[in-house]
């Protein structure tokens, strides 16, 4: 199966869904090549960027899933790289 590697961006809201967040990342950890969360203390928000090598249907599912919890935001970066 064809895979893409592409960067998903979350930005995660006071009052964001993080306990369900972390069960998705966990349910697609095999696509997961790392991830860097980074607290934004003053603004009370956590932004945090998973890379990831797999299907684009998948991508898209996961961002998808990802964009539909409470207070969170995500936008996803695609390589040109197809494998």
């Amino acid at each position: 199966m064809e895979t893409r590697v592409a960067v998903i961006s979350i930005i995660v809201g006071e009052h964001g869904d993080v306990e369900r967040l972390n069960r998705l990342l966990h349910e697609y950890g095999s696509y997961i090549i790392g991830r860097m969360g980074i607290p934004y203390r003053q603004r009370s928000i956590n932004i945090i960027s998973v890379v990831l090598d797999a299907p684009q249907n998948e991508i898209s599912t996961l961002a998808g899933k990802i964009g539909a919890l409470a207070d969170v935001t995500v936008k996803t970066a695609y390589s040109s790289v197809q494998g």
